[in-house]
């Protein structure tokens, strides 16, 4: 879904736990390892040719310097901010969750 912001992560490997999916995926994006996090809540959402399960976990602590290692562009946005940051439509119930309003 080009030109859309997203919240960084990808898919589960086969037999891989959330847990370890997310640091292999923070790792492999922005080479940065994964202290301490928790799951925050989780989402599903249909697009017109496909359905998504998303879950979004809070970091607590993490080592290293977040960099876009895959040639992506990195933003450090405030909650309040993420709905102008045209963000894809499956993430606005994290928006609407972290921020406590209704996404756009």
């Amino acid at each position: 879904m080009a030109g859309h912001w997203e919240f960084p992560g990808g898919k589960l490997g086969a037999g891989e736990s959330e847990a370890l999916a997310l640091e292999r995926e923070l790792h492999e994006e922005l080479g940065i390892r994964v202290e301490a996090a928790h799951p925050f809540m989780r989402v599903r959402h249909d697009y017109p040719d496909r359905s998504v399960e998303l879950s979004l976990w809070v970091i607590e602590r993490y080592a290293g310097t977040p960099q876009g290692l895959e040639g992506q562009r990195l933003a450090w946005v405030a909650p309040g901010e993420l709905r102008a940051a045209g963000i894809l439509e499956a993430d606005r119930p994290f928006i609407e969750a972290l921020t406590g309003r209704p996404a756009p």
